[in-house]
């Protein structure tokens, strides 16, 4: 036998030592005396430091006589109960957070419900895009105060433009996104006297397209859905722009937590078809975001998207309203899955 090289022998050597490792390494994974480390069992078994959400399927209790409609809007009081404004009669409805009916307000009219809002003196705010006004009403359903004229479009300080949303300051300044028609946010004092406006559509820092919703944190900041420029904008209450988020989420709805966690629902931003830029409608996802002041994502969760007219519980299709109660919990009203659901929020006690 020739005597073999050095090089031969650490050649051959490798071979040898790689074959053993091999048929220990298949012996191992298919012996059923000891599982691999990496078996899925074992896996489960690790701490989950992630929060979730499952849906609670059986809330609403929804009163049979109720038909469900596009629910663009849901708020939460400091009794934890929850307010739904939908595009249905009745468009108000409260439910308590396990689900039991409350109450409803049959006599109010709206001809497109948008947002609502829950002022620090519990008075409800609704806004109609369709009919062009922001209404101020007790929690019976009163009506107190009413920005904009009824049925007439304007950009003036006594009309709206189909306006979307409302914030409204502990001293009780009044902070309108007028919104689909007129792309500008409008300052209201207390009883509704024009202050005023800034804004115009566009691109640039302070111009909007689409201020689908507004939100104001415990400083007083004003936290502005620029939906279709995939932003949020932040302003103090003179209008003077702070800063923006862009390119994280295509902001649909907005909910300022007590701790001034800024939430965010919406979709990814994508083009809806080939050829054009506008975005989101309709989404191809469905997001909520949690946000710091400094506009940190400290937090995002995608719930499955639904077919059109046959979402299944926990699915949600153009995610529209969020709100949440002390718990945690997520409530949230799409268009076209027509409904309100609540999502209770688990954590991994050991993470």
């Amino acid at each position: 036998m020739n005597k073999l090289s050095r090089r031969q022998f650490f050649m051959r050597s490798a071979q040898t030592a790689a074959g053993i490792l091999a048929a220990t390494t298949v012996t191992s994974c298919t012996s059923a005396e000891k599982p691999s480390a990496y078996d899925n069992d074992n896996l489960t078994e690790h701490i989950n430091m992630v929060t979730w959400y499952e849906v609670d399927a059986g809330w609403p209790e929804k009163p049979k006589k109720f038909e469900w409609g596009a629910v663009p809007g849901v708020a939460v009081d400091k009794k934890n109960n929850i307010w739904i404004c939908t595009r249905t009669k009745p468009h108000v409805q409260v439910y308590s957070p396990d689900g039991k009916f409350i109450k409803a307000w049959n006599h109010i009219s709206l001809k497109a419900a948008h947002y609502m809002k829950i002022d620090h003196e519990n008075n409800i705010w609704l806004s109609d895009c369709g009919d062009h006004f922001i209404r101020k009403c007790t929690q019976d359903g009163k009506i107190l105060l009413t920005l904009g004229t009824p049925g007439q479009a304007g950009e003036d300080e006594t009309h709206l433009n189909k306006p979307t949303d409302i914030a409204i300051s502990p001293t009780g300044d009044l902070f309108v996104s007028d919104g689909y028609g007129n792309n500008r946010i409008v300052h209201f004092d207390a009883k509704g006297r024009f202050i005023k406006q800034w804004g115009t559509k566009g691109v640039k820092p302070g111009q909007f397209n689409i201020p689908h919703a507004i939100e104001m944190d415990s400083a007083g900041r004003l936290y502005v859905a620029d939906r279709n420029n995939a932003r949020v904008q932040i302003f103090d209450q003179n209008g003077n722009f702070l800063a923006q988020w862009r390119d994280l989420i295509v902001p649909w709805g907005l909910w300022v937590s007590d701790n001034d966690d800024i939430w965010v629902c919406g979709c990814s931003p994508m083009r809806y078809r080939e050829n054009t830029n506008f975005l989101s409608c309709p989404p191809k996802d469905q997001l909520v975001a949690r946000f710091n002041t400094d506009g940190k994502m400290l937090q995002l969760w995608t719930f499955p998207k639904g077919q059109d007219n046959k979402e299944k519980s926990g699915e949600l299709n153009w995610l529209h309203g969020i709100a949440l109660d002390s718990k945690g919990n997520l409530y949230l009203g799409d268009i076209i899955g027509k409904r309100a659901q609540k999502f209770t929020k688990h954590t991994d006690p050991k993470a």
